[in-house]
């Protein structure tokens, strides 16, 4: 019995953490649709500069903490770093049912980035471990749809606000959290011995000198021409990434000239299911062929990327219901076939006592880039050019691809 445990509790790590990225996504996502909601006792949030400023509070603290969460996951329990972020922000999640100021959101919006910046290089870190190549992008993947699942959900924020308040909807939330937390401090294991992580966390391990400082680990890392390549096609997709999430409702309302209340599910919801599918092709299609070729993986991120550049153009310039839905779909597997190679694909370039530490660095290039294409979005949506924006991204992320094609070149599938 205890073996049958053995051979499946990597599995059981993947099905423990997509709870837990699931609440991920929902808990950030919440605010953004019960903002009509929260504005009826916090007047502030009326003006839409002022929600813009709460929004992006998250992401810049976010990508500001991310590279030092990779760096502490590398050297402390990621199943510690795990319960602890689940904890806090499903605190801040509770405590923001209690705000009566736009202050006290900002500050708690501002801890919650800070803590789910934790979260994901620890968690992508620790199932990468517990899976070895013939797994590996499958298992990340299927974390990842938890993701995916909590944005959509997330989505009907403004649902259960209307059916309770928005204050209760963040309390049930934020106990959800704390009580998963507590679960999983007696469920879910260290994948590393607890010696290496001590001699980690002192600075000496005798086999790895360059883990004595976080300095010397982030100079490794910056001294790898192919992590740069890696870093250069994350950030670069990722703000198509980013533009869907947050510009696709508002596009899809003025195209296809419907209410939010319909654009915003068929926009969430086909982007979710679609990146579910693309997960389910991509893991298995990339662990078997890098079997055959080192280059699988990326041959694999390389297809879905190739589906992203027509979709984002036919998103951008098609009309019609059935032209937007089935652009949503091409890109939603994509990005899908994408987003579960890319810590395979690091594992290839980099060890595992720095794989946190890297994926931080995506993290905060990435959500910066978001960030930034954000904002830009929303001028090209004031000048009536959203569409044209959409489709210039489909030409950034063509070239994201032949970076990606040209200069990634593994010898090995698993780095030690």
């Amino acid at each position: 019995m205890a073996k049958k445990l053995e051979k499946i509790y990597p599995w059981i790590v993947v099905a423990l953490l997509w709870v837990v990225a699931l609440l991920n996504y929902m808990d950030r996502q919440m605010l953004s649709t019960m903002r009509e909601y929260i504005a009826m006792d916090i007047a502030q949030l009326q003006q839409a500069e002022a929600f813009g400023v709460l929004m992006a509070i998250f992401l810049w603290i976010y990508a500001i903490v991310s590279p030092f969460a990779g760096t502490v996951a590398d050297r402390l329990s990621r199943k510690w770093l795990i319960v602890g972020s689940l904890a806090v922000w499903s605190a801040v999640t509770l405590l923001m049912g209690y705000c009566t100021t736009f202050a006290q959101l900002k500050w708690l919006r501002g801890l919650m980035g800070v803590s789910e910046a934790l979260y994901i290089p620890s968690s992508l870190s620790l199932i990468a471990d517990y899976h070895s190549g013939k797994s590996r992008s499958l298992a990340v993947g299927i974390h990842m749809t938890g993701l995916y699942l909590g944005q959509a959900l997330g989505g009907f924020g403004a649902n259960l606000a209307a059916a309770l308040t928005w204050q209760q909807t963040f309390h049930w939330f934020g106990i959800i959290g704390i009580v998963y937390a507590v679960i999983l401090i007696f469920c879910l294991k260290e994948a590393r011995p607890a010696s290496v992580i001590s001699t980690k966390a002192e600075g000496h391990a005798e086999k790895s000198p360059e883990t004595a400082s976080i300095w010397k680990s982030f100079a490794l890392i910056f001294s790898n021409i192919a992590f740069w390549a890696i870093l250069f096609f994350f950030a670069s997709s990722s703000m198509p990434g980013w533009a869907t999430k947050n510009w696709l409702p508002t596009l899809f309302q003025g195209s296809l000239d419907i209410p939010m209340e319909k654009a915003g599910p068929i926009a969430t919801i086909t982007i979710a299911f679609a990146s579910f599918i693309g997960v389910l092709i991509g893991g298995p299609l990339s662990d078997r062929w890098v079997k055959k070729n080192l280059k699988g993986r990326i041959y694999t991120s390389a297809i879905g990327l190739g589906m992203m550049v027509p979709a984002l153009v036919l998103v951008g310039l098609g009309q019609g219901l059935v032209a937007a839905v089935a652009a949503g779909l091409i890109f939603g597997i994509g990005y899908g076939m994408f987003d579960t190679n890319n810590m395979p694909i690091l594992c290839q370039f980099v060890p595992s006592r720095l794989r946190a530490t890297a994926y931080g660095f995506m993290n905060t290039v990435g959500v910066a880039m978001g960030a930034v294409c954000t904002q830009v979005l929303g001028r090209m949506q004031d000048g009536g050019h959203l569409g044209a924006a959409f489709a210039v991204l489909g030409v950034v992320t063509a070239l994201a691809l032949l970076v990606e094609l040209t200069v990634l070149k593994p010898v090995t599938d698993d780095m030690a």
